[in-house]
């Protein structure tokens, strides 16, 4: 009997140190600081940078909205150790900006937003012919719409009217900013600009490029432009990379992409004598709702004004990745302790492993949920799935144990439900999988949230609700392949998305096999 305890300790204690080995170098690998070559220094300055005054609770449909000045005045007197210009995009609102801009010295691209409503749009070009003409030793150059004819908000023949009224009117170049397509698709607005203004975003591409190949097509781009269109100058009005978010086929955010890109395009504007700007300078949380969460994360700097390290020192994907080792570390021996003393030396292998699993995809669904809920119905979905990963871990390692007293009626309890619990995971999967079918752009892939109910019902099939266990597995499994074949064979998100899926139909047809048996 010794000895059998003496087997089962030095498994177990031999198990405990590899999961949590495993588990920090999982943390840390996310999260290591990557050294790069500084784009910005205290010495040299970058160009421009696009500018929106929106504190981190703001947005621009907030009607009125009301200017900050003290906001505005920090976040300008951060950019001018950066940056020597900011581009703006509108004017209504935000009249105060280029006395603040002269006070710390920042040049301006001032816009005009242009919509469908031909009211507002008057009322933005008359302001920026004010502000142009009130201010000449600060704006630089004036830009009359931005993607309007990607929005298709208005004509190319009504753009070419106000392109000549604001012309007539202000002493500044006129120009006007769209993607770079537009540009070669509506060639009569090239003639009406005093230079061009295009945007260059590999991520946005209709065929995204991935980061290796991002800078290639970037150059590719501006150089036929610089020919296409000479002597006009060219200015790449936004480029930029995005720091969370979903992938588009091989085009991957992260804050290392963003930082890679950002540095790279930098020295490759230089060593060209590229005109630029950046998008953006500041994460911009309200543009979640209609791009998803990968538009609130383009910026050099967070939403709280911190910096992301994107110009310059090491760069982490995840800076706080001690905190979230910490979390897990606490959550993994929480969940040891609920099970108390493992049943056999096979469990004790298993046990650690288990609530390590559980730790790291119940915390990594965590700081996903962190990154895309926007409203209290999406925060409300991600802690229910939240709540169903802890669930699944108790579940789990009390199986392991050598239940005895309230382990047991705990057990008791959770394996009476475990069909549900499945089915909730199964229903999970069946939503989200119809959202990334069917309406998947701005979605990101939720496998850190179910893959543990997967795993644990693959591995310990329970009795569960068999007609609706059959119609969730159903659904999953015919959103596999759709789900794939649009997403294409280079999206590793994806990719792990459709793993999880499997696992997770593989669970709940072999729970469903498990209760005609029993019935």
């Amino acid at each position: 009997m010794k000895s059998d305890s003496r087997l089962l300790l030095v498994t177990y204690l031999i198990a405990l140190l590899l999961a949590v080995g495993a588990l920090a170098a999982g943390w840390y690998w996310i999260g290591r600081p990557l050294p790069l070559a500084d784009a910005a220094t205290p010495t040299h300055k970058l160009q421009c940078a696009s500018y929106t005054p929106f504190a981190k609770d703001q947005s621009p449909f907030q009607q009125p909205f009301v200017l900050r000045p003290e906001r505005v005045d920090t976040d300008l007197a951060l950019l001018a150790q950066r940056f020597t210009c900011i581009r703006t995009y509108s004017q209504i609102g935000l009249e105060a900006l280029p006395e603040l801009a002269r006070k710390h010295g920042l040049k301006m691209l001032a816009g005009a937003w242009i919509s469908a409503n031909p009211v507002d749009s008057e009322k933005e070009v008359a302001a920026l012919i004010s502000a142009a003409n009130a201010y000449p030793d600060v704006i630089e150059a004036v830009i009359v719409g931005n993607e309007v004819l990607l929005r298709k908000e208005a004509t190319e023949a009504q753009l070419v009217a106000l392109i000549e009224r604001v012309r007539a009117a202000v002493a500044q170049p006129v120009t006007y900013a769209d993607v770079w397509e537009f540009w070669i698709k509506h060639p009569q607005m090239a003639p009406a600009v005093d230079f061009l203004t295009i945007h260059l975003l590999p991520y946005w591409e209709d065929e995204p490029t991935g980061i290796d190949a991002a800078l290639a097509q970037v150059a590719n781009v501006r150089r036929a432009f610089g020919s296409a269109y000479a002597p006009k100058d060219i200015l790449i009005g936004e480029t930029g990379w995005p720091s969370e978010g979903r992938q588009r086929e091989t085009a991957l955010p992260s804050r290392v992409n963003e930082a890679l890109f950002i540095r790279g395009f930098v020295k490759l504007a230089e060593d060209n004598g590229w005109r630029y700007n950046l998008i953006e300078a500041f994460d911009q949380p309200w543009k979640r709702d209609s791009e998803g969460a990968v538009g609130g994360f383009w910026g050099l700097y967070d939403a709280d004004r911190q910096d992301k390290g994107i110009l310059a020192g090491p760069v982490s994907n995840l800076p706080h990745w001690p905190l979230w080792l910490g979390a897990s570390g606490l959550l993994l021996l929480a969940a040891l302790c609920l099970a108390g003393r493992p049943a056999s030396p096979c469990a004790a292998l298993l046990l650690p492993f288990a609530a390590a699993l559980g730790a790291a995809c119940s915390l990594g669904w965590t700081e996903l949920a962190l990154v895309t809920s926007r409203y209290w119905g999406e925060w409300l979905w991600a802690a229910a799935l939240l709540g169903l990963n802890l669930i699944v871990l108790a579940h789990a390692v009390l199986a392991l144990s050598a239940r005895d007293g309230w382990r047991q009626r705990a057990f008791a309890w959770l394996e009476a439900r475990g069909g549900w619990w499945l089915a909730a995971a199964g229903f999970a999967g069946a939503v989200l999988m119809l959202a990334l079918v069917f309406d998947a752009r701005y979605r990101s892939f939720p496998s850190l949230a179910l893959l543990l109910p997967a795993l644990v019902y693959l591995c310990r099939p329970v009795q569960g609700p068999r007609r609706e266990i059959a119609l969730l597995a159903a659904i999953i499994g015919a959103g596999i392949a759709p789900q794939l074949y649009q997403e294409g064979p280079h999206n590793l998100q994806a990719i792990g998305w459709a793993l999880t899926s499997a696992l997770l139909l593989a669970a709940l047809w072999r729970s469903l096999r498990h209760s005609r048996r029993q019935a």
